[in-house]
């Protein structure tokens, strides 16, 4: 089998891996020395060499369930995947236009959960797997203006609790990270601008990446991770 600890020559998708927390997550993991999928919808690769990428809406379960099955046909399987894509769009919820509503639902809830049902076959035959969810500290506090964003993200972090019972006598060890602000373009004109004065004070995509690469090389022992 694979190596048990570290990433080097594990295959590790990535989604909303064009641009911030997943793009970072992307360079950190090939700097590790694996093999790396990269899912967005944008379908950039980042100038990452060897990388596997595609232009993939994950809300749309044919497409991501193609971009898995590529991934794992490239590489030989699937050992990480990093379920990141996400939306966000901020204000007073009668003020949320529907189209936004529906994208993070779409995205967030439905785009998360048809992620995870597309990689996790190849990670249940992997012997280091790892599903490493991004989620948000609004999915475990609520606050004001995030209603619909917040909602979503309970949803990940209730999801993947749930998941972890299933899954950590089978062998896919599960993370949930929980990240507060990072300064991304993340949100921008959607209730963010880019003279948030909260913007400097946020996380970097890059200490997220750190988080992401720590739970996916610790010690294959206990139950699963929350940051």
């Amino acid at each position: 089998g694979r190596p048990m600890s570290g990433v080097e020559g594990r295959v590790a998708l990535v989604t909303g891996a064009s641009s911030g927390i997943g793009a970072a997550t992307a360079r950190a993991l090939a700097a590790g020395g694996a093999h790396v999928a990269m899912a967005s919808r944008g379908g950039g690769d980042l100038g990452i060499e060897g990388a596997l990428a595609a232009s993939c809406d994950c809300r749309d379960p044919e497409q991501i369930e193609a971009f898995a099955a590529a991934c794992a046909e490239r590489f030989g399987g699937i050992d990480i995947l990093v379920a990141n894509a996400g939306v966000g769009a901020y204000g007073d919820f009668l003020d949320l236009k529907p189209e936004w509503l529906d994208e993070m639902i779409d995205t967030n809830v439905k785009g998360f959960l048809y992620t995870i049902r597309a990689g996790l076959p190849h990670l249940l035959q992997s012997s280091s797997a790892d599903l490493v969810a991004v989620t948000s500290i609004a999915g475990q506090r609520a606050p004001e203006g995030e209603a619909v964003y917040a909602a979503s993200k309970h949803a990940q972090i209730g999801f993947m609790r749930s998941l972890d019972h299933e899954l950590y006598t089978r062998g896919v060890r599960c993370s949930i990270l929980a990240p507060g602000g990072v300064e991304t373009a993340f949100a921008m004109g959607r209730g963010r601008t880019p003279e948030d004065p909260d913007l400097p004070g946020m996380l970097r995509s890059e200490e997220v990446a750190d988080a992401v690469m720590y739970a996916v090389t610790r010690p294959r022992t206990g139950r699963m991770f929350e940051a």
